[in-house]
């Protein structure tokens, strides 16, 4: 597949451009209701079918169907993703209307992040064919995990990366709006909302560990491995603010994600040396386990509404008074202002 670099940077030009109109539209804090999470989740979504129509008239029907199936794994994996926030946010009580920007912050470290990864892993496939081997059964043990697993959640109170950002940086105990830093006393202190913003970044580098080998499984091309990456996560803050109250009811979603990934596993493993598997039928399967897994799951629970996942009776942070809000220094003056202010620097 021959990529022009003039299309690598359009294309880099565009996630920059869709972020920046993101970022201006949610620049005011606010909570995100259920419509206009809809809406940019079907803004997202057509975006990444049409980069998915143009790769097949550009580049022909096996191209376009290889960025389809990794789209459809990397979309699927983000769901799980998406539940994990879920739970951060409620842990921590993060009001709503801050959750924007975290997650915004958030989607751009992980584009950063599995940009490195995808290159990394570029790379070693290319100058050792034996991590194939590797990839393919860490993509099986991870789907056997998942299903042995299927009920357990991530606790952030017992979170090592919580533990550590909590010994090594100074921090205040409430929220102050969507500030990440403030100055205080003349000390420089995080945010809780730093430490959210943390072990969201974490967690997705965890999960970027199983999806970017799973979207390897069918395709060998870097650009659409990485457009396929791109396009699933620009959608996960809208996916997020529409599915967050709705976990109760995939309760079968983490096993078809299980099974997706045990799928990848065994076609990379077939790839190698036996047999190689028709991308047309890879995303037939990919399609039908998610699809059976998401109806099966709202048929077994239909009649339940959206429901928010319970805060804690005592949640570990509060949201700043005015009063307290008020007494905050500027971040980055403060070091000009006191060099005018004292006689010996005139």
């Amino acid at each position: 597949m021959d990529v022009p670099v003039w299309v690598w940077a359009a294309v880099l030009v565009f996630i920059v451009v869709m972020l920046a109109i993101d970022l201006f539209a949610h620049r005011h804090a606010h909570v995100i209701g259920v419509r206009e999470a809809a809406v940019w989740s079907g803004i997202w979504v057509a975006f990444g079918i049409a980069f998915g129509v143009i790769v097949w008239m550009a580049w022909g029907a096996e191209f376009g169907q290889q960025y389809f199936a990794g789209y459809l794994i990397e979309k699927s994996l983000a769901v799980d993703n998406v539940f994990v926030w879920a739970i951060i946010f409620s842990y921590f009580a993060v009001p709503r209307e801050f959750q924007h920007r975290v997650l915004f912050l958030g989607v751009l470290g992980a584009l950063v992040f599995r940009g490195i990864f995808i290159a990394a892993g570029a790379v070693l496939i290319q100058n050792f064919s034996w991590i194939l081997y590797v990839f393919a059964a860490f993509l099986l043990y991870t789907g056997y995990r998942m299903i042995r697993q299927r009920n357990e959640h991530l606790d952030p109170e017992k979170s090592a990366v919580l533990r550590v950002f909590n010994r090594f940086v100074p921090m205040t105990e409430a929220y102050h709006g969507q500030k990440l830093l403030v100055r205080r006393g003349g000390v420089l202190l995080a945010t809780p909302l730093l430490a959210v913003l943390v072990l969201v970044e974490v967690t997705d580098i965890v999960f970027a560990v199983d999806s970017i080998p799973a979207i390897f499984a069918v395709t060998d091309e870097v650009f659409l491995v990485f457009t396929a990456n791109a396009f699933a996560i620009l959608g996960l803050r809208a996916m997020y603010f529409l599915l967050a109250d709705l976990i109760h009811r995939f309760i079968y979603l983490k096993i078809g994600l299980a099974l997706v990934l045990i799928w990848v596993g065994i076609k990379m493993l077939l790839k190698i040396d036996i047999f190689y598997i028709p991308t047309t039928l890879s995303l037939a399967v990919v399609a039908t386990i998610i699809t059976i897994s998401i109806v099966a799951s709202l048929r077994a629970t239909r009649g339940q509404g959206r429901k928010a996942l319970p805060s804690p009776t005592d949640p570990p942070f509060r949201v700043a008074t005015e009063e307290e809000n008020a007494t905050l220094e500027p971040i980055w003056r403060r070091r000009s202002s006191s060099r005018h202010s004292d006689p010996l620097t005139k």
